[in-house]
């Protein structure tokens, strides 16, 4: 029988106690009494650790540079193909002055949350190692639970809307040779059903990861691949404004009329509901708040975690504003009210074919990643979970050594990869169900902007610092947190009334592009 890992909690098993000895593992139930020696060896104030932080657990590796990668990864994700569209449903004035505007508020409400990784003190407070750890510890009682559940059901809905993303892309792939074969007379019409599969079959593999901390480098690669695609993007657009030699576009945005690829006018109703979508497609783009103390908890300090996270912050959202900006702009530069829905499998663009087969292909990779990235938090909560509720289940918590040439030794954890499994089937099979693209971002967008964005880091904020009510400073907090309410309120409205009109149209399983 394969030899069992001792990387699990302490426990009974054939009659002998078990000792853990992995502190840092995810499925860590409760930390071992420790011997005066090892208190002593582990505790800042007493004696400095080369391998242990303050709480107990391996010490933490992650850098600025990891960090930002970690953030790029989660932000450029599929959502900047989607700006140029929320453009030119806006317009020159609206849509820059909504973007900057979207991205001042997330350094704003990342700064804050930040803030909020250590209970108490910030650099020697007990650390909350999750986004509900830390709303239990700031704020308690029943958010804990609301929290949880807009958090995860957040992130079972970002797998599902990157699921899409990157079967349209795949799925580009091969339209784009098919354009360039029949020199644009065929259309090329296909499913995307057999690619949200395959995607599924690879998220399947990538999801047996164990832990977020070991996918850094998964991180890096993504966001290189973003960088590209993103780069390609702007390109395609700089050169189309080029070779035409004028903006298109106008400052309202769309214009009440205008002819949309279907061959229908857009009415007066249509372009109130597509501009509020549009705000929940921006939304979106910066939505990365939701795993920003699961990021946090991977930085090594010193200095303090939180002022490392903060310097990755403004460096991250700061690099990815002037790529939005300039995506998004030079994209609706180059189309005007026709921007299409996803810029780069929309095609809008024909040619260099190649040169679109590069940056879907970067689109994919990154996706895979982002997936990642943004499910392992939900992955980690539901097997700890498990881990407490069922302490004795080998099933559950015990791990065999699986030898992989070239690799080493990957310890298997049955649960793990029953339940992961499940997970991406259950994603990709809603995916196909629902394919609407433009429609899922910006349910997304609306959904979890305000809550885990803007509600929660304040309330925090204000709790942890102790602001008292009716003081300038809070009625300043409470003013951004209703605004920005209203707005996502707006935002899923438009979503919803976007998705009721797609599915006068629709068949599952069966939809084509």
């Amino acid at each position: 029988m394969l030899a069992r890992s001792r990387t699990l909690p302490s426990r009974i098993h054939h009659g002998a106690v078990e000792e853990r000895h992995d502190v840092r593992h995810y499925l860590q139930v409760e930390v071992q009494p420790k011997t005066q020696a090892e208190t002593e060896a582990i505790n800042p104030l007493s004696n400095y650790s080369k391998c242990f932080d303050d709480d107990g657990r391996l010490k933490r590796t992650g850098t600025f540079w990891t960090a930002t990668a970690h953030i790029i990864t989660a932000v450029i994700g599929s959502g900047v193909l989607s700006l140029a569209w929320a453009m030119a449903q806006l317009g020159w004035v609206a849509g820059p002055a909504v973007l900057i505007l979207f991205a001042l508020v997330n350094i704003y409400t990342s700064n804050l949350l930040a803030h909020c990784y250590r209970a108490g003190d910030p650099v020697t407070g007990q650390r909350n190692y999750t986004y509900m750890d830390a709303v239990k510890a700031n704020l308690g009682g029943r958010k804990v639970m609301l929290c949880g559940l807009i958090q995860y059901v957040n992130l079972f809905g970002i797998a599902i809307g990157y699921t899409i993303a990157a079967s349209v892309s795949m799925m580009a792939i091969k339209r784009s040779n098919c354009f360039h074969k029949s020199g644009g007379t065929d259309p090329c019409h296909m499913s995307s059903n057999g690619y949200m599969i395959t995607f599924g079959i690879i998220e399947v593999l990538f999801s047996q990861i164990p832990d977020f901390d070991q996918v850094w480098w998964l991180s890096i690669v993504a966001a290189i691949m973003s960088f590209t695609y993103s780069s390609v993007g702007l390109g395609l657009g700089l050169g189309k404004v080029a070779e035409s030699g004028k903006f298109k576009g106008s400052l309202m945005g769309i214009s009440i009329g205008t002819l949309t690829k279907a061959g229908t006018a857009v009415t007066a109703t249509e372009k109130m509901w597509r501009s509020l979508q549009a705000l929940g497609a921006i939304a979106f783009a910066y939505s990365f708040s939701i795993i920003l103390i699961e990021i946090q908890d991977t930085i090594r300090s010193p200095p303090a975690e939180h002022k490392t996270m903060k310097k990755a912050t403004l460096f991250s959202i700061t690099v990815t504003t002037v790529f939005y900006l300039l995506c998004g702009c030079m994209g609706y530069a180059s189309f005007g009210d026709l921007a299409p829905g996803n810029l780069l499998t929309g095609f809008g663009f024909y040619n260099p074919y190649w040169l679109l087969d590069i940056a879907n292909v970067a689109i994919v990779v990154h996706l895979v990643g982002a997936y990642q990235v943004f499910c392992q938090p939900l992955f980690a909560f539901i097997e700890k979970w498990s881990a407490k509720k069922w302490p004795k289940s080998d099933f559950v918590t015990a791990e065999y050594d699986i030898p992989i040439p070239f690799f080493g030794i990957y310890q298997l954890n049955l649960f793990r990869l029953v339940w992961r499994t499940i997970f991406v089937i259950m994603t990709t099979l809603i995916s196909m169900l629902l394919p609407f693209f433009n429609d899922v971002v910006g349910i997304l967008g609306a959904f979890g902007f305000w809550p885990l964005t803007v509600f929660f880091p304040i309330e925090m904020y204000i709790s942890q610092k102790k602001i008292a009510p009716w003081t300038s400073r809070w009625v300043g907090l409470q003013i951004i947190s209703v605004t920005c309410l209203f707005i996502s309120i707006a935002a899923a409205v438009g979503s919803f009334a976007g998705v009721v009109l797609d599915l006068k149209t629709y068949k599952p399983f069966k939809t084509s592009y």
